[in-house]
């Protein structure tokens, strides 16, 4: 680990200078041999691929640098549900330590497993991704994500170790002990889901507890979308810096990427993670700059190796040197997700839209639902607001011209006709994890 100096005499920590500055064709040396190694250990280890190579006239030797990974198959998550439970694992099941899964709303469960090796790497990375935010050895980190299957808990848990940092492993929900603990034993680092962060702050407002009496700098939050007016709501009320960490199980979970000091994009740890953009519709590559579809090449894990893994994840790349001083390439904050985007009346629509519409007016509470209905053959989109209690008890005339503000605002994004409801506070169900934002009734008849 360095102190990289930045601007402004101000002093960054950066965990694994070798690999987080290296010059841009070095690393393409390591990626090119890394990417070999993995392929010929996946040819011969992992039937699936040995096959999809083969159908393709592929063999490992055919792979002779990081520019000949366009020619390899694509995974999806529905590959990981096929092979349930171990069957795209590189080593024999005595060699993997742990073994992690998501929680899918349907089907089968997506199985990862680890070896000690790629443990190793969890650490590693998450260490990076802590440090990138802030942290370090002198912190009290609060890890409010879920501990068990899910990797986020177990994932930062590791990474706050192994930089030496002090641990509450207190795990999602129980909200009333989350800030008691925050309070007594000085948290410094939250890390949980942004939308929890939110819900965290209304139930400190509630309590009476002054923001700025916690001990409360950083806080770490993904396994959602979230926008940038979330960002400035959530470091607003809990007077923090709030870093966007990316991850996902099938990958190795959260510490794929995250923010430097600079919130600038996500810096990927591409010494472990190849990333490529991808249109999701031909399966090409995007011109540089370009959104599309993320993709990983996992280059250096043992147990679950994958190669071109569609994440669904919308996004796009910037390989110029941060002035943070890392060369890594940083990734946006992802606009949404190819396959859970609604398409109404031809129009595609994120939910993350509507987000920026309602936190950028200012007027409202930081939750939304939107409500998707089908009238014959026209698709209808409804969209519940929490507005304060005094709009209600006022008069008439303001609730109105709050609705048709936020009317007019949303349809000129979206350019799509919608339907505003404003509800009274806590109308909207709260959720410790991951927030649901989406009610498609479209899909119930």
């Amino acid at each position: 680990m360095k102190q990289n100096k930045i601007k402004e005499g101000c002093v960054k920590l950066i965990w694994n200078e070798y690999y987080e500055c290296m010059d841009r064709e070095k690393m393409r040396e390591v990626q090119s041999q890394k990417l070999y190694d993995t392929v010929d250990r996946v040819y011969h280890n992992v039937p699936f691929y040995r096959k999809k190579m083969q159908s393709m006239g592929l063999e490992p030797g055919d792979i002779k640098g990081i520019d000949d990974i366009v020619k390899l198959p694509f995974t999806t998550k529905q590959d990981l549900r096929d092979n349930y439970p171990f069957g795209l694992f590189a080593v024999p099941r005595s060699e993997v330590v742990r073994i992690h899964a998501s929680s899918g709303t349907t089907g089968k469960p997506t199985v990862v497993g680890y070896s000690r090796r790629d443990i190793g790497t969890f650490s590693e990375v998450v260490a990076r991704s802590l440090y990138s935010s802030g942290a370090s050895r002198d912190d009290i980190i609060q890890i409010a994500y879920g501990y068990g299957l899910f990797t986020g808990g177990l994932g930062l848990h590791y990474g706050a170790e192994k930089i030496g940092a002090t641990v509450i492993p207190i795990s999602g929900g129980n909200t009333q002990k989350q800030l008691q603990l925050m309070q007594d034993f000085n948290s410094s680092v939250i890390a949980c889901t942004p939308s929890y962060a939110l819900y965290l702050s209304e139930a400190i407002e509630e309590a009476g507890i002054a923001p700025e009496s916690l001990n409360l700098k950083v806080g770490i939050f993904g396994a959602e979308p979230w926008t940038e007016e979330m960002r400035h709501q959530i470091e607003k009320s809990l007077h923090i810096k709030a870093f966007d960490i990316y991850g996902l199980s099938e990958i190795i979970g959260p510490g794929v990427a995250n923010e430097c000091d600079h919130q600038c994009g996500l810096h990927i740890w591409e010494d472990h993670f190849y990333p490529e953009i991808i249109d999701p519709d031909t399966l090409g590559t995007v011109e540089k700059g370009n959104i599309g579809e993320l993709v990983f090449t996992t280059i250096s894990k043992e147990a679950l190796p994958l190669l071109r893994y569609r994440t669904r994840d919308l996004t796009k790349l910037n390989d110029s040197k941060c002035q943070c001083g890392r060369t890594a390439v940083r990734m946006e904050k992802c606009t949404g997700r190819s396959d859970d985007m609604l398409i109404i009346r031809g129009v595609n629509v994120f939910p993350s839209q509507v987000e920026s519409v309602l936190l950028e007016i200012g007027e409202t509470k930081p939750h939304y639902l939107l409500i998707i209905h089908r009238e014959g053959a026209l698709d209808t989109l409804e969209i519940w607001v929490e507005v304060d209690d005094y709009y209600f008890s006022d008069e008439i005339g303001k609730l109105e011209g709050l609705t048709k503000k936020i009317k007019n605002a949303v349809e000129s994004m979206l350019g799509i006709s919608v339907k505003i409801k404003l509800v009274e506070p806590k109308t909207i169900q709260r959720s410790e994890g991951k927030a649901k934002r989406i009610i498609d009734n479209r899909k119930l008849k």
